[in-house]
């Protein structure tokens, strides 16, 4: 029975860091970088590429237009924002509220078009005199540069041609990330215009460039496509798979975006019915949606869309639209992740600090398994104290295993001794391991989140690899404190997996070493307390 017990604990340990061997690859692993299209630059200006934006719409007449466009600077609380003339698309936009590396006055380009990568969020009147496959519309703007001074800033763009005239806004609010765009498309002339409003984003195969500061082995999550409806709330999309014609769904509460580690860009329609579509060329990937659009002569309409561009933060994405918080992706033990985050984001509120904050919610998670937990130590404790027994049992029968089951059996009888009681603990721990490790690296309010002395940074790993040594430590003084196996090669894989753990350890985000270290240290503590009770029992029972 010993034995069995033994196996199941390592076997849950090696299943736990499979898992965890998982959560770098398959779904989960990093876009391979490949060299995106070229693009134009202009001294320090950047100039979007437009090589297959466009799709061709049936019916509708190639119109050469301007490729030469400017910049129009846009300035907020959150935002540094740059708008291409040229389509009048976003090129370049950079989160104020988050540095691009730790202790960097620099802030993180979330969409941006250069020589090293391209990524924008595009909208287009596709259709006769604007926007076609042979070029863009270019608009103008009353002013090359605009600053939020008020609680709402509103840049107009505009764009006239034959008839045909469109009003590009973009308003920005303050405290917020998301922006309005709503386009007023009007006809002034003595026939009739059909086209489609195209609203998408465009990203390259480039790296994800959150993971440039994780270390040699970054804690890759998902890079690629996702979008949801009410009915289909959060559904993923690698780029490789944005020509397979999988998407294809019509919603007018939905949502299409592009999600990285940290940060989302997501657009969604407001109150007119959209086709969502994927597509890819060799060095872009294109998701979006598309409405059909026919003016009258002499009238107008406007259509609403709302962008995204920014960290994800789940009570910040909830009210974008349905499904959109889910680019948390906690994935299969979400609502153990999610049960996980708001204990701890509460705690923070009080503590200020995420170390300290890991650190009470792993005395919680200890409180709230306390019954259960003692039980096992109190087994496992007179497993320890009757190991001497069961050494004489094995001297005494030899090779005899029947004899020596049978004997060992009634000897656990009498000491009302489970065996298989020590290993519940190690069972609960796996999955709110787990959940804890996609919620570390899943939580952009950790990203950057220092604790004390050299961790400065608790979603990525330890640096000096103080706390992965010092939780191996931990480990190896907890077995001393369990019964010994009586199995020679189960003695020595017990005595090598606190040294397997704390190298697989080393890579791992700090914040989750800590809650182990943590848990070793509240677990040694318990043990410890309950061995010298029972011993102190079964000395006075002689």
């Amino acid at each position: 029975m010993q034995k069995i017990l033994r196996i199941l604990i390592i076997v849950a340990m090696l299943i736990t860091s499979y898992l965890l061997v998982l959560a770098w690859r398959d779904d989960y692993a990093g876009q391979p970088a490949t060299q995106p299209v070229a693009t134009q630059t202009s001294g320090s200006d950047v100039v979007a590429a437009q090589t297959g934006d466009v799709p061709a719409v049936a019916g509708a007449t190639p119109t050469a237009q301007s490729a030469d466009g400017k910049l129009i600077s846009v300035s907020t609380d959150r935002y540094d924002i740059k708008i291409d003339t040229n389509g009048g698309d976003i090129v370049y936009a950079a989160l104020k509220q988050y540095p691009a590396t730790k202790g960097s006055d620099q802030p993180f380009v979330l969409l941006e078009s250069d020589s090293a990568r391209t990524y924008v969020a595009q909208t287009m009147v596709v259709g006769d005199g604007v926007d076609t496959p042979n070029g863009r519309a270019k608009y103008s703007a009353a002013q090359d540069s605009y600053q939020m001074t008020g609680d709402t800033l509103v840049v107009p763009l505009t764009y006239e041609n034959n008839g045909i005239s469109v009003t590009k806004t973009y308003t920005f609010t303050k405290d917020q990330y998301p922006i309005a765009v709503k386009h007023t498309i009007a006809n002034t002339s003595s026939n009739n215009w059909a086209g489609e409003l195209h609203t998408q984003l465009k990203r390259d195969n480039s790296a994800d460039p959150g993971l440039s500061d994780k270390g040699m082995m970054g804690m890759a999550t998902y890079l690629g496509g996702a979008w949801g409806t009410p009915d289909e709330p959060y559904n993923k999309l690698k780029f490789s798979n944005f020509n397979d014609g999988e998407l294809n769904v019509t919603s007018d509460k939905g949502w299409v975006g592009v999600v990285q580690h940290y940060f989302v860009s997501a657009w969604t329609p407001k109150n007119y019915s959209a086709t969502f579509f994927s597509r890819s060329t060799a060095n872009e990937n294109y998701i979006g949606y598309k409405t059909p659009v026919t003016v009258a002569s002499g009238k107008q309409i406007e259509l609403d869309s709302t962008l995204y561009a920014g960290p994800k933060v789940q009570k910040e994405l909830a009210p974008v639209a349905e499904g959109l918080n889910k680019t948390v992706d906690y994935g299969l033990l979400w609502p153990i992740s999610k049960v996980l985050f708001t204990i701890l984001d509460n705690i923070h509120k009080f503590i200020g600090n995420w170390g300290w904050s890991i650190v009470v919610l792993t005395l919680i998670i200890k409180i709230a398994l306390f019954w259960l937990s003692n039980k096992s130590y109190v087994s496992m404790a007179k497993m320890r104290a009757i190991a001497p027994k069961l050494q004489a049992l094995k001297d005494k029968h030899g090779d005899d295993r029947m004899a020596m089951s049978q004997e060992m059996m009634q000897l656990y009888r009498d000491e009302k001794v489970n065996p298989m009681a020590g290993c519940l603990p190690i069972l609960i721990q796996m999955p709110i391991f787990l959940g804890l490790y996609w919620m570390l690296v899943e939580s952009v309010e950790l990203r950057h989140a220092p604790w004390i002395g050299w961790i400065t940074d608790l979603s990525a790993m330890d640096p000096w690899f103080i706390l992965p040594i010092f939780m191996g430590v931990t480990m190896f003084v907890q077995q001393l404190l369990n019964p010994q196996p009586t199995d020679p090669m189960q003695a020595k894989m017990m005595k090598i997996l606190p040294v397997v753990f704390a190298v697989f350890m080393l890579w791992f985000p700090a914040g989750l070493v800590l809650y182990w270290t943590v848990n070793n240290l509240f677990s040694m503590t318990h043990q410890h307390i309950v061995n010298k009770r029972v011993e102190k029992q079964m000395q006075a029972r002689g």
